[in-house]
């Protein structure tokens, strides 16, 4: 398994806007070496710019001439030293000169990167020397370049949008560990790595510098690459472990121009375990031991991916994960292999299901900046395609991602309901499904400014998997959650408008309606589409102005979907079940550091079960307002009576705040109705599922 982190792609800002330059010189190119072939000359040789700086000059000339006489060719200069970049254009020569005649003509400059992106220019008084006999070429032209930026040539101020660890790709970053400095104009096109001992400043000038934002001298990062490609321009560094805790202003040096200062914190720890799609979340990059010097990268099945071998982890296995951000280590941060185990310092645990796992190493094994966390899952752990998986340190829980663990240990597979082992195998060879779900949810809420509401709601989609966020299927498919077990789910929203997953993409399925019993108001009612989500609310005991009145009594309801350009026509119905009783009704106040047991009677034994616990916080103001919200959603069945939410998924909720109270629900429903439906654009069937939940829900001060 390939331990490196994977290149991200991100959406890159456009280059910064700044005024046109031109700069006075004389190229001179001195006795380049040539070649002669089929096609022409070659020459590549020392050159030097004036008032601009020197390099290495490449040409070509073609043997036949044009209907002038002229020979058309192309060259390159690269500028290595004073003002860098690359210069592109064509040189025009008579042909006379291959036969020893005088070598005049024209030089146009069209292009270049880097100082000299979007340079032009003309030079129409070369002159110079072409000796075949001797293979050399010679040349001096004077004239103007005249590039995009301002002050002579130069390249556009570099931007910094977001300074990231290298794993979730969230801000804070622990010292010791990799980062990610992500904008436009960073560094010269293309891409380049760095093995140890690494620099703080590449040849042609490029650094991200730490300074403190109270004052006093920066620090340079160690570079890992540059990377300038596909509209992706990032830079990969290990922040030094000698950064002190604090505040800091980044920023990025290149061609010799500095960026505006991006704000970033320095922390002392803050692990997060790397993915295999390097999203931040989904399947987690971990390698399953077979034995010594022989392992699996986790997946769902058994098999092999591009000459890796795959297999989902099994009870009572080895398993190696690795990430970023235990903590500073000097003499490790820039050697070829360092090792160290934080576990001398700092309490640290594996956390897979909620389960609560000691660890056998958890520290720097190889890689500078890079972690690895051992530990051997116990027989009875939680298993499932999706299985959350953190780590624990000094009590702090890395960003939850996921890990496919077979049901025994001689089982080939995971198990995700709903789904074959065939279907799993096409995503482990990089194939996608389509999932859907709809849901008929309410629940009996008491709100201490309102009193006693019922909160409605019918809604749902199809979003397109892969084997890389699997996990996501809960979010429109709550049946597809190991009965047992818990997810957490993130969401964001700016301003009024919801972003539910950017790594998620929902499908169109046209119009969907939905047709409930009598007394329901719900006749052919059309489900609001939002980004090809679908849903409706309403509220029994509390008017909201447009919103729309409906009720769920008792009943059969029909969901029906007219199809779209992704999602063919569908139909299913369901009957709603009478709900349980918690025993004690729901708390108010729930601690996130300790367990949460609830407890019930009544419903079918098979029963679906699902807990859901919410809160949200938000930043900035207006339009402008982004607000994240966390939830939890686990399953069980009616008949086991009692379910048990581990802290370690409690605590990923953030604290209650005055204005932003929490919810806790918990309902139950039928056996989920499945439905199919054609997909046009990918061809095939997607499977889905129509469920139902009555139940109650509480305001919660999640402390």
């Amino acid at each position: 398994m390939n331990r490196c982190f994977s290149i991200l792609a991100l959406t890159i800002a456009a280059c910064a806007v700044v005024r046109a330059a031109t700069s006075n010189t004389t190229i001179t190119v001195t006795n380049a070496a040539g070649s002669l072939g089929a096609s022409g000359l070659s020459a590549t040789g020392p050159v030097t710019l004036s008032g601009i700086g020197s390099g290495t000059f490449t040409g070509s000339l073609p043997l036949t001439p044009d209907s002038s006489q002229n020979l058309n060719g192309t060259f390159t200069i690269n500028v290595t030293s004073g003002t860098t970049g690359t210069i592109t254009g064509t040189l025009k020569v008579p042909a006379t000169a291959l036969v020893g005649g005088a070598l005049t003509g024209t030089v146009t400059v069209t292009g270049g990167t880097g100082n000299f992106a979007g340079a032009t220019g003309t030079f129409s008084n070369a002159t110079g020397s072409l000796n075949l006999l001797a293979s050399t070429f010679s040349l001096t032209a004077t004239g103007t370049i005249t590039t995009s930026g301002g002050g002579g040539p130069s390249t556009p101020t570099p931007t910094i949008t977001a300074v990231q660890d290298a794993a979730s790709n969230t801000p804070n970053i622990a010292q010791g560990s990799i980062f990610i400095v992500k904008g436009s104009n960073l560094s010269a096109s293309g891409f380049t790595s760095f093995a140890p001992p690494r620099p703080t400043q590449s040849t042609d000038g490029v650094k991200v510098t730490f300074t403190p934002v109270g004052g006093g001298a920066g620090t340079d990062a160690f570079l890992v690459y540059l990377y300038n490609q596909s509209g992706v321009n990032q830079i990969a560094c290990i922040l030094p472990s000698t950064v002190a805790v604090g505040n800091y202003n980044v920023t990025v040096t290149s061609g010799g121009t500095t960026s505006a200062s991006f704000p970033a914190s320095v922390v002392a720890n803050k692990l997060a375990l790397f993915t295999q799609d390097s999203t931040g979340g989904g399947l987690a990059s971990v390698q399953n031991f077979i034995s010594q010097g022989v392992v699996d990268l986790n997946r769902l099945t058994t098999g092999s991916v591009g000459g890796v071998t795959i297999s989902p982890a099994k009870p009572g296995q080895p398993v190696i994960a690795y990430g970023t951000g235990l903590g500073g280590y000097a003499a490790g941060d820039n050697t070829a292999s360092p090792l160290f185990d934080f576990r001398g310092s700092l309490t640290i645990q594996a956390v897979v299901g909620g389960m609560t796992i000691p660890v056998d190493y958890a520290g720097r094994a190889g890689y500078a900046g890079e972690d690895q966390i051992n530990f051997t899952l116990p027989a009875n752990v939680p298993t499932g395609c999706a299985v959350n998986l953190q780590i624990s340190v000094n009590g702090k829980l890395s960003p939850a991602v996921t890990i496919a663990i077979a049901p025994t240990p001689s089982a080939t597979a995971c198990v995700l309901p709903g789904y074959t082992t065939q279907q799993l195998q096409s995503l482990d060879q990089g194939g996608s499904i389509v999932t859907g779900g709809f849901a008929i949810s309410q629940f009996g809420i008491s709100l201490p400014q309102i009193g006693s509401v019922k909160s409605n709601s019918i809604g749902g989609g199809f979003i397109q998997l892969t084997a890389f966020n699997i996990a996501a299927a809960g979010q429109v498919n709550a049946s597809v959650i190991q009965a047992g077990s818990c997810q957490v789910f993130q969401a964001q929203s700016t301003g009024n408008t919801p972003n539910p997953n950017a790594n998620l993409t929902y499908l169109d399925a046209g119009t969907v309606t939905i047709t409930g019993p009598s007394g329901s108001g719900l006749s052919n009612q059309v489900l609001t589409k939002t980004n090809n989500s679908y849903g409706i609310i309403s509220t029994e005991g509390f008017s909201i102005p447009g919103q729309l009145n409906f009720t769920l009594p008792a009943g059969g309801y029909q969901l029906n979907g007219g199809g779209g350009p992704d999602v063919g026509t569908f139909g299913s119905n369901i009957t709603l079940s009478a709900p349980i009783t918690v025993t004690g009704g729901l708390p108010s106040n729930v601690n996130r550091s300790s367990p949460l047991t609830l407890n019930w009677t009544g419903g079918a034994a098979s029963d679906l079960v699902q807990i859901i616990g919410s809160s949200s916080t938000s930043t900035g103001s207006g339009a402008s307002t982004v607000t994240t919200s966390t939830t939890f959603i686990c399953t069980t069945t009616a008949g086991a009576g009692t379910f048990t939410v581990a802290s370690s998924i409690l605590s990923q909720l953030p604290a209650s705040t005055a204005n932003s109270p929490g919810i806790l629900e918990i309902a139950s429903g039928n056996a989920p109705a499945t439905f199919s439906a054609s997909l046009p654009k990918l061809g095939g069937s997607a499977n889905g599922a129509f469920l139902s939940f009555v139940g109650s829900g509480a305001q919660v001060t999640w402390q």
